[in-house]
């Protein structure tokens, strides 16, 4: 368990390197926010199908041992939600990224990150039957305080609130938040890397016609070897090494550890952003993000006790 712990932290400090890197590349380039989730998915679809393809060799040579659904069990009914969980990837993605670049990553990631677990336990009782209980709420109101001090930090140390960065981020929570409960909700018993695969492959489809349209790959060419390195790094550091370290540590991890496991990812932003990026969150930051964060340890730990589906493996960090 203690190997699968660390490949789960090991996950999440990769995961945290995203929005550094693209903060880089939002200062030093035209790059826009939309593009750059773009490449992301692309560059790392052939790594997932390869994995999928691996995952379905082992199906059909299982035969009727197999736990999970080969490709040619799908039909509409199942491919539904995981085409939704494209779409939320798609919006996901360009929405944190867009954030990062009009705010900071430190705070952008807090808020992105943290508050979905608290919604998703307060929303599970609505949608999927689960009644949260007062320490739920209780972690719901002080996610909301963790929040509110982050904003006002970032009034102290920037000097004005980028309001629009701020509430990039809160859309970007709001989506995560849909993603997570879709996945919940639709467990179909698709393997993790197939559904990995139709997810992604989904947000690239969604991804380019928005690209194209808004005129995102104007003026790619000037990017330079080092930027095109930082976009193979987002696309194949983070996505492809980081994924398949969570699932590994999945294996051996029990869930409600592993969840709270991934919630380092924010802190480990916060302290890349700090050494890197020179982003100060301030007494009052530094407070908020250790309210928030110790929210989202209680949620997970104590929401969604009472019922319904377990959480699926596609619950990570995108």
């Amino acid at each position: 368990m203690i190997r699968g712990a660390l490949l789960i932290a090991l996950a999440a400090l990769l995961w945290a390197t995203t929005g550094i890197v693209a903060k880089f590349l939002f200062t030093g380039t035209e790059l826009q926010a939309i593009t750059l989730a773009f490449l992301r998915l692309a560059i790392a679809l052939p790594f997932f199908w390869l994995l999928m393809h691996r995952e379905q060799r082992k199906i059909r040579n299982a035969g009727v041992k197999a736990s999970g659904s080969s490709l040619r069990q799908l039909n509409l009914k199942s491919l539904a939600p995981l085409a939704a969980l494209g779409l939320f990837q798609a919006v996901y993605q360009g929405s944190y990224l867009l954030a990062v670049d009009l705010t900071g990553a430190g705070i952008a990631t807090l808020i992105a990150l943290c508050l979905p677990p608290v919604l998703v336990a307060i929303l599970a009782a609505p949608l999927l039957g689960e009644r949260p209980g007062r320490v739920t709420i209780l972690a719901l109101i002080t996610a909301v305080i963790g929040t509110a001090m982050l904003v006002l930090s970032d009034m102290d140390t920037s000097g004005t609130l980028r309001l629009a960065g701020i509430l990039m981020a809160l859309l970007a929570a709001l989506v995560y938040t849909g993603f997570t409960l879709t996945s919940r909700y639709s467990s179909t018993g698709t393997p993790v890397f197939t559904t990995a695969f139709i997810c992604f492959f989904t947000a690239v489809l969604i991804l380019l016609p928005a690209v194209l349209l808004s005129g995102g790959f104007e003026r790619i060419e000037e990017l330079k070897l080092r930027h095109w390195a930082m976009v193979a790094f987002i696309g194949i550091v983070p996505t492809c090494i980081g994924y398949v370290c969570f699932f590994a540590g999945m294996k051996t991890t029990p869930a409600t550890l592993s969840s709270i496991i991934v919630t380092l990812e924010p802190l480990f932003v916060a302290l890349l952003a700090w050494i890197f990026l020179e982003e100060i969150l301030g007494p009052v930051g530094i407070t908020g993000a250790v309210i928030l964060t110790a929210a989202v340890v209680v949620a997970s730990r104590y929401g969604g006790k009472s019922g319904a589906a377990p959480e699926d493996d596609t619950e990570t960090s995108a």
